[in-house]
């Protein structure tokens, strides 16, 4: 929902002295209800995915249920061009999509992750507008992937890739399991302690 304004960011404006716009109350209700819902998973960030799921299951889905309701409650009485329904519409059609994080424990409240990820794509764009061919992107899309891959797993790409590409053709199909960053960085961790 990033047409609303948060409460910080109008004190700011005023601090500087803009004149901060007019808010919603139903929007900066909303946006209160959603800040409670960051709160708690800021709260189990970096659990074990089950206990992440258990507690999503326990208090943030009575939550997201009472958020859903209240929603749906204020739309109802709003105009459809009022730009707070609009933005009531744009989360209630993707709710499915909102909710993910309470059925998947190795789902995340936001995206930042994601886009974080790519910011090195976006920043990099122009250099790397002409790759040659459409097969030349395809191949620096891959690359990009498993770099990225390592880098979420805390291996350090190169090491991983080096190591991949060394072994890869003389691996038997059936382990290849074994080359993907997750099982390779058990397996160097086992390694180096031994």
């Amino acid at each position: 929902m990033r047409t609303f304004v948060s409460g910080p960011h109008i004190a700011a404006r005023a601090r500087r002295g803009e004149k901060a716009p007019q808010i919603s109350p139903i929007a900066l209700e909303a946006v209160k209800r959603i800040d409670v819902l960051f709160d708690l998973e800021r709260a189990i960030n970096g659990l074990p995915i089950d206990e992440r799921l258990a507690v999503r299951q326990e208090k943030p889905k009575p939550l997201v249920d009472e958020l859903e309701a209240w929603m749906r409650q204020q739309r109802a009485v709003l105009s459809r061009h009022a730009p707070v329904a609009k933005a009531l519409d744009y989360m209630l059609t993707r709710w499915e999509e909102f909710t993910t994080f309470l059925h998947d424990g190795r789902a995340c409240l936001t995206n930042n992750a994601a886009e974080r990820a790519l910011r090195g794509v976006a920043l990099g764009r122009k250099a790397w507008l002409f790759a040659g061919s459409d097969r030349g992107g395809e191949r620096a899309a891959i690359m990009y992937g498993l770099i990225v891959t390592a880098k979420m797993n805390d291996i350090d790409p190169q090491a991983w890739l080096a190591d991949v590409f060394a072994r890869i053709n003389d691996i038997p199909q059936n382990r290849l399991h074994e080359l993907l960053p997750w099982e390779w960085k058990l397996r160097r961790s086992a390694q180096v302690a031994a």
